[in-house]
């Protein structure tokens, strides 16, 4: 499909970035340049924009916007006025985005138009901001976050971290809604170095303002004898990483994310001790969540691993009905793929110390037979010979030996 003259359409954004580095093309954006709403509309296209002129191609769903220049108007990130006219240039509509390598235009002939270095900054490494109007809008600094979560070899270059950290003072983050700084936390912990973006918003004073409970972390001793790293933020660190290494969902990526949060505010005189941590991060985790209007699949897992990840490291040690009331409580038994959620997380924190990233989380075997065992109990034969009202104790009755008997002999 063509545009009449002098309508021009460049190919703009992610995928001319990842293009240039080789890597898989996930979505294409368009940029039309010399166009009207009524230009796009006349040739087939279909508005979808709200706030600005976006248009989706009939056939392939892609995104094609009119060329726009952006003019602050109010805090936060929402707080612009949008002028978008066929007499707005290519390098006008490209100065308004946020890092240069993102500001790379392709023509329809394959030839590339860079007014900001964006090749440059690509062969570099470097996050780099294309004007002072980067300030303008504070999701970029949670953009740049994810971007470094996703490109773990970039660093963010000098200029742009002290605008950053200048936004930041400006309070211009405490703008943000909290569905959007829950987006991209979201899309950064899924990321191949989630570990990254949690470096990058500490390393401009954004941390404290979005995650508080997590920037407490840093600087927070452990016993060496059990965390060799000793600094409690660097075992969260090594737990994201581990967590990305194997593959993690959202919900368990965010549960690591969480489930030390109550180190964090241990009282100085029983440090490097955490006596007592597993409640207080479980008690962290509710207003945290709250505070970002966290989907519920995160929320419960974190709580769960936050709360019960220092017992059940100990599951070979358990009573059988104390192992009961763990499957329990952290949802085992309504769902197994909670407990291998659960697991992971667990996977993630124990693999989390320097020198355990390749060992083996030992509560697996013992927390996935004590599962099957409970599974295993016959609830429909017992139901034939319990009056109900003695059936609730009847199980869990009947639950409990189960797990007894699925544990090894001692020899």
């Amino acid at each position: 499909m063509s545009l009449p003259p002098p309508s021009r359409i460049y190919e703009v954004g992610g995928a001319v970035r990842d293009a240039l580095l080789g890597l898989p093309i996930k979505d294409r954006d368009w940029v039309v340049v010399g166009a009207t709403p009524e230009t796009m509309v006349a040739a087939g296209f279909l508005p979808v924009g709200r706030d600005f002129p976006v248009f989706l191609h009939p056939e392939t769903h892609e995104e094609y916007a009119l060329a726009r220049t952006e003019r602050k108007s109010a805090p936060g990130y929402r707080g612009f006025v949008i002028h978008a006219d066929p007499a707005v240039t290519l390098e006008e509509d490209l100065a308004r985005r946020d890092l240069t390598i993102n500001a790379i235009a392709r023509a329809p002939d394959g030839h590339l138009i860079d007014p900001y270095g964006g090749q440059q900054d690509l062969s570099a490494g470097l996050f780099r901001h294309v004007s002072p109007a980067f300030a303008e809008d504070p999701v970029r600094i949670l953009r740049v976050a994810r971007f470094a979560a996703r490109f773990a070899h970039f660093t963010v270059a000098p200029e742009t971290l002290a605008l950053m950290r200048a936004m930041v003072e400006a309070g211009e983050v405490d703008a943000l809604v909290p569905e959007r700084v829950w987006q991209e936390i979201a899309r950064g912990l899924m990321e191949a170095a989630p570990a990254r973006m949690i470096e990058v918003l500490r390393d401009c004073g954004a941390l404290s303002r979005l995650l508080p409970e997590v920037e407490r972390l840093f600087g927070v001793p452990q016993r060496a004898d059990f965390h060799p790293e000793i600094d409690t933020g660097a075992h969260l660190l090594l737990c994201l990483r581990a967590a990305a290494q194997a593959g993690a969902s959202l919900p368990v990526r965010f549960a690591v994310l969480c489930h030390d949060l109550g180190k964090g505010t241990t009282p100085t005189d029983l440090l490097p001790r955490h006596h007592g941590h597993e409640q207080r991060s479980a008690d962290l985790v509710g207003p945290l969540c709250e505070r970002l209007r966290v989907p519920n699949d995160c929320r419960e897992l974190a709580f769960a691993v936050a709360r019960h990840h220092g017992v059940a490291l100990r599951a070979t040690e358990l009573r059988p009905d104390t192992l009961l009331r763990l499957l329990t409580d952290i949802g085992a038994l309504r769902s197994p793929q909670r407990l291998e959620d659960f697991i992971l997380a667990c996977a993630c924190d124990h693999r989390g110390r320097l020198g355990f990233e390749n060992s083996d989380y030992p509560s697996r075997a013992p927390l996935e037979t004590a599962l099957a065992a409970v599974r295993g109990v016959d609830a429909a034969a017992l139901a034939r010979q319990t009056p109900p009202e003695k059936m609730a104790e009847a199980m869990r009755t009947a639950r409990i030996a189960a797990i007894q008997a699925s544990r090894p002999t001692p020899p």
